[in-house]
């Protein structure tokens, strides 16, 4: 353990400091600045010797959390990051990009603010790359069987690296013209930049990982030659079909889903020239949806200098405390406030957007109303209307699951009621050889979720190719104990 009184010495939760806002939205660097070494292990010795770590539930990844805390007070920072690449291939992206439901199960949060789990992890993984403590990690030996995974992203990213560590000839296909999904082009590089996307598939080559990039699987190759080409093949593509709102004037120029709008961003920003792409200079923007997506769309909106920006939000406007019925050590919902939020703009609860408001074709306005609670359902109160001005509106609703692309018709796996690739306990389809990991499998839900599932995906192949496995498996694919859907 770390200190055995720091809880009681330090009381307080520092966070990492971010920039100051008129600075950091002239630019899209990330907002935070690193802390202060001794801040960092004062905040790490508040760990406290509490017998049952419920962190360890609380992370699907099961990630040794008392461990290197006490490691990064202790300042053995070489130890920090092998008991943390022991369980999380990635802690770069989830000390970043995770909501941390670690912290909400922290025993200390009882009676006292948490420990900050999440800042600790991503200053051992920064403190590592400085320190080229990061190495390649290729097999002894090879075994002759090769695997597929069709997509990039965390969960792909995660079993194609465990595959490849265990001796496994693996090939990543992305339909994109670079290694990341959708921490390439989703992510704004002010919360994530892309260098740590970078050295990772750097690291991941010098083992033995092979890329294929500009590939749609289901058309430039399809399902069903992968599977003969393959041994296995791992199904990580993500849930990116978006869920639409079809209201009077859906189909004004203005309305635009949101991933329309951040990938073309992030294109730019990493230099490339876009030809029409969407910009919120001088414009009054509304978004619609109140997550991750949507402040995404915020800080964007604010970087490239719009007039105005309105986010709403059909709900409630969470709570500030737990409620009594999300108890510790459960994930709660909380009112949260991100660097974007903290940027400027309006945020509205309890709005119902009624119809898109335009002229001659284009968006000027939505027109909203409270939404008001009718035998459960949330309906528009009548009598409430009004009309904000809008020239464009982005829509971070949410995903609905995966894209078909032809994995039914070419391989006839299936999808279950909610959109998803089916499958069964051992990330299996209906198609034996064929697995399916991730968002793809489990519906829309955090980077941790994914990384948890490639790695237990990687051992369910891993046991299919060679009858055992020395792999790690975290979670099982019916495990949505702590999800964020």
């Amino acid at each position: 353990m770390a200190d055995p009184r720091g809880f009681l010495k330090v009381r307080q939760r520092e966070t990492q400091p971010r920039r100051p806002v008129p600075v950091r939205i002239m630019d899209w660097k990330e907002v935070y600045e690193a802390q202060e070494k001794g801040t960092l292990k004062a905040q790490a010795g508040r760990c406290m010797d509490c017998g049952i770590p419920f962190c360890h539930q609380g992370c699907p990844l099961g990630n040794l959390i008392p461990e290197w805390n006490d490691l990064m007070w202790r300042d053995k920072g070489d130890e920090a990051i092998e008991r943390l690449h022991a369980t999380n291939n990635f802690p770069e992206f989830t000390g970043r990009l995770c909501p941390a439901p670690c912290e909400a199960s922290c025993v200390l949060g009882i009676n006292q603010p948490a420990v900050t789990i999440k800042q600790v992890e991503v200053s051992i993984i920064d403190e590592a790359w400085d320190n080229g403590w990061v190495s390649p990690l290729p097999p002894t030996r090879l075994t002759g069987k090769t695997v597929a995974v069709v997509g990039s992203g965390p969960a792909g990213l995660a079993v194609a690296q465990q595959l490849t560590r265990v001796g496994h000839t693996v090939a990543v296909y992305e339909r994109d013209d670079k290694i990341g999904g959708l921490l390439r082009y989703g992510i704004p590089d002010f919360k994530m930049e892309k260098e740590q996307v970078d050295r990772r598939v750097e690291q991941m080559k010098a083992e033995g990982t092979r890329f294929r990039t500009g590939v749609s699987v289901g058309t430039d190759v399809t399902w069903e030659q992968l599977r003969r080409r393959y041994d296995a093949v791992v199904v990580c593509t993500g849930a990116t079909v978006p869920r639409d709102l079809p209201i009077p004037g859906r189909d004004l120029d203005g309305v635009h889903f949101a991933m329309d709008y951040l990938v073309p961003a992030n294109r730019a920003v990493a230099g490339e020239t876009i030809e029409n792409q969407i910009n919120a200079h001088g414009k009054h923007v509304v978004i619609l949806g109140g997550g991750d997506t949507g402040a995404d769309c915020l800080g964007t909106a604010h970087r490239h200098g719009a007039a105005s920006v309105t986010t709403l939000a059909i709900g409630k406007q969470p709570p500030a405390e737990r409620a009594s019925h999300q108890p510790w050590p459960t994930f709660p919902t909380l009112f949260e406030m991100a660097s974007a939020h903290e940027e400027g703009g309006e945020r509205t609860y309890l709005a119902s957007t009624v119809e898109f408001v335009g002229e001659n074709g284009k968006l000027t306005g939505v027109k909203v109303a409270e939404t008001e609670f009718v035998d459960g359902k949330r309906l528009p109160k009548a009598g409430t209307e009004r009309i904000i001005p809008a020239d464009l509106v982005f829509l971070s609703l949410g995903f609905t699951g995966a894209e078909p692309a032809g994995i039914t018709e070419q391989v006839h796996a299936e999808f279950d009621g909610r959109g998803n690739v089916a499958r069964d306990g051992y990330y299996m389809t209906n198609t034996e050889g064929v697995f399916v990991a991730g968002d793809a499998g489990r519906g829309q839900s955090l980077i941790v979720w994914a990384i948890a599932e490639g790695r237990a995906a990687a051992a369910a192949v891993d046991k299919y190719l060679m009858g055992s496995t020395i792999l790690p498996a975290p979670v099982a694919p019916t495990d949505r104990a702590i999800a964020v859907l």
